[in-house]
């Protein structure tokens, strides 16, 4: 197994019920698409373990999930709060002019203009619309440490060029 490939698309919540079911929140744009990729690998103490989705079902506002070989509410807890992994050639290609965050994080962002405001560090999802979350140059000229810009194409994001990892957006740099 190569772990370079592996993307997080997941976490495992609290258990429910005594049987080692499990709550379960899904990454991915349409929450049922988790289980599409198989197998999960976690990180447990360090070590990568595959882990095998015996069965699945919406509870609620959650999807529940029981996983093979955890078989009781102890055994359940100790898995709470672990991110889920999957390999990445798993994933989907996807249409041109959609992004997986991975492929954003790690590209320079400049502006329209040519100034270099950093690089995207991080996403966040907000409802309305993802957000770049983009760490400036040390030697930034307005001292900005971070900036948040709205991932909204034709509005802010210009262009996406994945090949020299770089997003081109038309935003003021002193914001």
């Amino acid at each position: 197994m190569n772990t370079e490939n592996l993307i997080v698309v997941g976490k495992l919540g609290s258990s429910y019920g005594i049987r080692g079911w499990l709550r379960v929140f899904s990454f991915t744009e349409d929450p049922n698409s988790l289980f599409d990729y198989t197998p999960w690998y976690i990180q447990r103490a360090g070590k990568w373990q595959e882990v095998e989705v015996e069965s699945f079902k919406p509870h609620n506002q959650d999807t529940i999930v029981k996983l093979k070989g955890i078989n009781d509410r102890d055994e359940a807890n100790a898995l709470t709060n672990f991110e889920i992994f999957v390999d990445v050639q798993k994933l989907p290609d996807l249409e041109d002019g959609d992004f997986y965050w991975k492929d954003l994080i790690g590209c320079k962002v400049v502006t329209v203009n040519g100034y270099d405001l950093g690089q995207v560090v991080d996403l966040m999802e907000t409802g309305s619309n993802d957000v770049l979350v983009v760490k400036a140059n040390l030697k930034d000229a307005f001292g900005a440490k971070e900036r948040l810009i709205p991932f909204v194409e034709d509005q802010f994001i210009k262009q996406v060029d994945l090949s020299i990892k770089q997003i081109t957006v038309d935003w003021d740099p002193a914001f």
